[in-house]
Order: C-alpha cells, then sequence, then structure tokens
C-alpha cells in the first residue's frame, strides 16, 4: 500500500461552510447569514450608493447579474464596479429577449446533460420563442416555439425552479372592432411548461365570458390568481379555497387608480401576500375547527403605510363676492402626496420583507426602503433612496444580501441602474459578529 494521503484542511473547511457533513449541515451558512443580517439592520449601517450606469434599453437584475440591452449583456453586479461577464451577439428586433427568469439546477436530481447542472437564463423572445440559455457563456442550450395565435410578453415562475407560465399581452381587438363595439371575450393566455427538459403542461384562456370583467390573471403554486377592477381578487383551481374554503375572495378595502396585487409568499409557508396602496396583508391558511376538511384565509400581520388618520380635509375657498365655502375633497387611498406602497419583496437568505414606500413632494418623489420582519411584520430598518423617484415611470428595486439595486425608466425611454452596498462601521462589525459568535 502506498503512503497515506493527508486530507487537504482549506478543502475540508471550504466543505464544512458548505455543509457537507451530517453532524453540521448548513449551520456555519446559517450562522453566517444571522451575522449578515443582525449587520444590515443595526441602525449605524448605512447604503452606499456605489456606482449608477444608464441605458438606452431596459435593464433587469437576477441574482447577482445585471441585464443591459435586452439580456445581451451581462455585467456583475457583487464587484464594485461593473465587470462584463458575457456579451451575445447582436439580433434583430424580432429575436430580442422580452423577459426572463434565472433557473438553477435542483437539489438531488439527474439530470440528462453535464450542462443541464449549471445555472440559465429561461427567455422569452419577441417571435415568441422560449429559450434555455447558460448564464456564464450565454451560449443557446435549448429553445421551443409557443404559438402564433397571440403575442407573449412575460414568464413567471408558478412552481419554483420547476414550471414556469408564460403570460400573453393583453388582447385589446382591433381598433376597427372596438369602433363598432365588438368586445374580445379572450384577455389573454397562460402557457405552462415544465423546465427541463421543456415540456407543456397546458395553455389557459381567460375568457371574460367565464371570468367576468376581468383586467388581469396570474399563476402561483398551482393557483390562477384573477383580478378585477373594484379590488376582488378570486383564487381557482385549488380546492381548499375554491370549492371548500371560507374567504377564499379576498378584497381591498381601498379606493385607487391602480389595482392591489396578489401571490403566495415565496418562502413556501403557504401564506399569501395582498398588497394595497396603503397596506400589506400576509395572511395564511388555517383548517376550519372540527372540519379538517374546509380551510379558511386569516390575517397573519399587516404593514400600514405612515399617514394621517383623516384622510379628508375641509378646505376654506373665499368667493369674489367675499363668501366662505367649505369644501371636501376625499383622496385617493394611491394619492401621490400620501406614503404609497410600491413594491413588496422577500430576501430568502435574510429571512426579510422589503418594501418600497414612495411620497410625492412638490415635483418631486421621495422614496424609502424599509426591512421587515418576515415573522411578524415588525419594522427592522429604512434605507432612504437618493434618486428622486418620478410615479409616472416605471421601477425595480431589489435588495440581495448586502446589495440593493434600483432600476427606474425615465423620459425618453432612458433607463438607468443605481447600485447601493452595504457600509459598516469595522468597530461595530466585529462587535456584531462577536456577540453572534457567542450565542453560537
Amino acid at each position: 500500500m502506498g503512503p497515506t494521503r493527508k486530507p487537504n484542511v482549506c478543502r475540508r473547511l471550504s466543505h464544512r461552510a458548505l455543509g457537507f457533513f451530517s453532524r453540521d449541515a448548513g449551520v456555519v451558512q446559517r450562522t453566517n447569514l444571522g451575522i449578515l443580517r443582525a449587520l444590515v439592520c443595526q441602525e449605524s449601517t448605512k447604503f452606499k450608493n456605489v456606482w449608477t450606469t444608464h441605458s438606452k434599453s431596459p435593464i433587469a437584475y437576477e441574482r447577482g447579474r445585471i441585464y443591459f440591452d435586452n439580456y445581451r449583456c451581462c455585467v456583475s453586479s457583487v464587484a464594485s464596479e461593473p465587470r462584463k461577464l458575457y456579451e451575445m451577439p447582436k439580433c434583430s428586433k424580432s429575436e430580442k429577449i422580452e423577459d426572463a427568469l434565472l433557473w438553477e439546477c435542483p437539489v438531488g436530481d439527474m439530470l440528462p446533460n453535464p450542462s443541464d447542472y449549471k445555472s440559465s437564463l429561461i427567455a422569452l423572445t419577441a417571435h415568441n420563442w422560449l429559450l434555455r440559455i447558460s448564464a456564464t457563456t450565454g451560449k443557446v442550450l435549448g429553445k421551443v416555439y409557443l404559438a402564433s395565435y397571440c403575442k407573449f410578453r412575460y414568464v413567471s415562475w408558478d412552481t419554483p425552479q420547476e414550471v414556469i407560465a408564460v403570460k400573453s399581452a393583453q388582447n385589446k381587438g382591433s381598433a376597427l372592432a372596438r369602433q363598432a363595439g365588438v368586445r374580445q371575450p379572450v384577455l389573454l393566455y397562460l402557457a405552462v411548461f415544465r423546465v427541463l427538459p421543456f415540456s407543456l403542461i397546458g395553455v389557459l384562456e381567460i375568457n371574460k365570458k367565464i371570468f367576468g370583467n376581468v383586467t388581469d390573471a396570474t399563476l402561483s403554486h398551482g393557483i390562477l390568481i384573477v383580478m378585477y377592477s373594484s379590488g376582488l381578487v378570486r383564487l381557482y383551481s385549488f380546492q381548499a379555497i375554491a370549492e371548500q374554503a371560507k374567504n377564499g375572495i379576498q378584497e381591498m378595502e381601498c379606493c385607487s387608480l391602480e389595482s392591489d396585487w396578489i401571490y403566495f409568499h415565496p418562502d413556501a409557508s403557504g401564506r399569501i401576500i395582498h398588497v394595497g396602496p396603503n397596506q400589506v396583508k400576509v395572511l395564511k391558511l388555517n383548517e376550519v375547527e372540527n372540519n379538517s376538511a374546509q380551510h379558511q384565509i386569516s390575517e397573519d400581520f399587516v404593514i400600514l403605510a405612515n399617514r394621517e388618520k383623516n384622510k379628508s380635509e375641509n378646505l376654506p375657498t373665499v368667493t369674489a363676492s367675499g363668501r366662505v365655502v367649505k369644501k371636501k375633497f376625499n383622496l385617493l387611498d394611491d394619492d401621490p402626496e400620501q406614503e404609497t406602497f410600491k413594491i413588496v419583496d422577500y430576501e430568502d437568505e435574510l429571512d426579510l420583507l422589503s418594501v418600497v414606500a414612495v411620497t410625492q413632494i412638490d415635483a418631486e418623489g421621495k422614496a424609502h426602503l424599509d426591512f421587515h420582519c418576515n415573522e411578524y411584520g415588525t419594522l427592522l430598518k429604512s434605507i432612504p433612496l437618493v434618486e428622486s423617484w418620478d410615479v409616472t415611470y416605471s421601477h425595480e428595486v431589489y435588495f440581495d444580501r448586502d446589495l440593493v439595486l434600483h432600476i427606474e425608466q425615465k423620459p425618453s425611454r432612458i433607463f438607468s441602474c443605481y447600485v447601493y452596498q452595504m457600509v459598516c462601521d469595522p468597530g461595530e462589525e466585529e462587535e456584531t459578529i462577536n456577540r453572534s459568535c457567542e450565542k453560537e
């Protein structure tokens, strides 16, 4: 027998950190994320704008990667300055990518090809092709054609990392048909696919003759969520809610120009997040007492916008004759002069809900990003965004560990990306780490 090979200490430590050993699987990783969460939420921690970039095409973000030029150019956001990872060849307008999701290899599954174990983008092109693209090289690994009878525009997860829902643009009908008073019964289509390999599960037709005067629809965790302009939300295809559940229809008590939105909580707790302009409701499913076959929806907690209690004001007006007239104004719940919720997201590794609230001050909007406890809804920290927020244009905000990104559209279709990184006082950082280690 040859000499016994000595173990590589660095390799063993790396394996230990990743949880390769049964006794301490994930312990170090959980400890590290607990330390990071404490650092993020402590009062002295600041988020500093480290770089800003602009583009003439939409900007997207997925887990440490920023995409420019309709996903053609990929840049790392982890470094303190932009670093290009790859750039795909130029293509025609019909081949450009409209929307995309980052797919990562499922744990424990046996996959047919070595390339299947690497991260990839599930991308939807302008001419209705669904592509799987390597997230590291930009190479196309697979593709499938959707349909020609409608224009597909959005892609989202139904079951995360397993099943996707591809949504078409809303069918407005031709201008001639609208002038003639002919209404198009089909609002949109939802095509549902398994990711690897691409396989069609089915196509859902959202028809107004069936669902009524619906304004939008989406699919999440096997639940068809249908929305109406009155603030009404209906949940279908889930037996406990649609057929036997109490409170299966939820209404957001608000008066606003934009509709509320609802979706299943990404933390896989089975809870539901219902967002309106001035409140965020986290709902949970409970079995009905003495009847395990039935379920009901109840509030877990509610996050309220910071507003004055009295929504209406009596404003005196003096006429030309000197007579004083009192006018009563009822403000909309999404009035820009009041703090209004615009974005709600979940940071899974730090177990924090991130909520973006915006207030229009004169001609300039100011926004801040709040971190809330995912279990109780308690406000833990608020971060002001330095740049102004124009409510008339689209915005996206991402919180990823120690990173905050704000992507906005400006006039003349100019897109900007602002990257913030966490900055800690060295002394307090060391103290927080020591406290966390002592608890372990």
